[in-house]
């Protein structure tokens, strides 16, 4: 007897504006698909057109995903593949997708990422900020304490912040930034890899005036850097490490107490380590 095939969600990445970001595998997923899932069938069909891909397609966004979903994984139960796609980018970033991706993982089926373009990171890499380290805000709520909380996060955050903005609230959104986080670092990502590309870099104020001046178009996507460490008074740590060791705490765990006090790992074992060498002496 055959066992039977369920079927698989591709989560597939598509061109954030220039069309010769479209890998061939994504290509060649969408052809072999039984359906793709698109949050503007309209807007897919002129990609998919482009790339000479027959594929029938079925609208897939917030206003329908509740209802959607449940059939959907009905579908790649009975064994077929579904290929999820959002307007521009990465679904999931900003973007529905996180309830059929769950729907389909709770019920058993595989989930499959076909990466490329992604408006969040090409910004990033562009920014000349760290990359090191960051975190994706999306939108910002538009109002209210939640929005302010969002603000006083970026600016309390050590990290590169990344989030999306539509192009009439740009220079509102740097504004209420400059006034938690004055003289932060700062980029505008503009219209990414598209005719008009434009990444402007200053501080949250000098960008907040020129956006103030000159209304941006198309899609925005602006960074903050991370805020700087406070200086670490390192002559109260060395009375921390003499109190912690001449209380019998050992190097390992005089070490952690002082990195929670802001030291950095390596100097924190230090200290810890001389003030017991001096006790012992």
């Amino acid at each position: 007897m055959t066992e039977s095939r369920t079927g698989t969600l591709f989560v597939v990445s598509t061109p954030i504006g220039n069309m010769g970001d479209f890998s061939f595998r994504a290509v060649e997923v969408l052809k072999a698909v039984a359906l793709v899932l698109a949050e503007d069938t309209r807007h897919s069909r002129t990609l998919l057109d482009r790339y000479e891909i027959p594929t029938p397609m079925s609208s897939y966004h917030e206003h329908n995903e509740a209802s959607a979903t449940p059939k959907l994984v009905e579908r790649l139960a009975a064994g077929d593949d579904l290929a999820l796609i959002s307007d521009a980018g990465t679904p999931l970033l900003s973007d529905p997708g996180h309830r059929l991706v769950k729907a389909a993982l709770d019920a058993g089926m595989r989930v499959v990422p076909v990466p490329g373009a992604s408006a969040m990171l090409a910004a990033l890499v562009a920014s000349g900020l760290s990359t090191e380290r960051f975190t994706f805000y999306g939108f910002l709520p538009r109002k209210g304490g939640d929005r302010a909380d969002a603000i006083e996060a970026i600016a309390s955050s050590p990290v590169t912040a990344v989030l999306y903005e539509g192009p009439g609230r740009v220079a509102a959104t740097l504004r209420d930034l400059s006034t938690r986080a004055p003289g932060r670092a700062a980029v505008v990502a503009r219209e990414l890899t598209k005719q008009f590309e434009d990444v402007r870099r200053g501080t949250v104020e000098s960008l907040a005036a020129y956006y103030e001046e000159t209304a941006p178009r198309g899609e925005v996507v602006i960074l903050v850097g991370g805020a700087a460490a406070a200086p670490v008074d390192e002559a109260a740590l060395i009375v921390e490490a003499r109190r912690l060791r001449a209380a019998g705490t050992s190097v390992r765990d005089a070490t952690a107490v002082l990195m929670e006090k802001g030291a950095a790992r390596n100097l924190a074992y230090r200290l810890a380590k001389e003030a017991g060498e001096g006790r012992n002496s």
